[in-house]
């Protein structure tokens, strides 16, 4: 069993004897949706996947956060936002701007990339570093406006 895998089920188990039903509730939906992919695959997932699973699921959460909050219902908003502080646990420390900016120069000089048809070999580099500790889709725009600067 994967280090973070185990981490997520003693915290289970944590919330369990706290009575923390709401903590609860999103550490046994965490657990769901890694035993699932684990099913659906035929495979034990590893940290790195395990991750992704999360951050799949935060990102779900912040869309139904927008759409809560255009819609008035702010208060499933905030049941949503605390979801995010709790999958967020799990995640690795997110990287500074400096950091991603550094990553994303080191990707474009390693692929040789010098125009938009090479945004695909840049972010092939990219996003296993990154998964989790950057939001994926603004590090493809800084990539973009790179690239379109060569």
């Amino acid at each position: 069993m994967s280090a973070l895998k185990e981490r997520i089920t003693e915290d289970m188990k944590t919330a369990m004897r706290a009575k923390d039903k709401a903590r609860l509730g999103v550490v046994r939906m965490t657990l769901a949706a890694i035993k699932q992919l684990e099913v659906d695959e035929r495979i034990e997932l590893d940290d790195a996947r395990i991750t992704a699973v999360i951050d799949k699921m935060i990102k779900q959460r912040r869309d139904s956060v927008a759409q809560f909050q255009d819609a008035g219902r702010d208060e499933l908003a905030a049941i949503e936002t605390a979801e995010i502080g709790v999958l967020q646990d799990y995640m690795p420390p997110a990287m500074s701007d400096a950091e991603i900016a550094t990553a994303i120069d080191k990707a474009i000089t390693d692929t040789s990339a010098n125009s938009m048809k090479d945004m695909g070999k840049v972010m092939g580099i990219l996003k296993p570093l990154l998964q989790g500790r950057a939001d994926l889709g603004a590090v493809s725009g800084t990539i973009k406006q790179k690239l379109a600067a060569l």
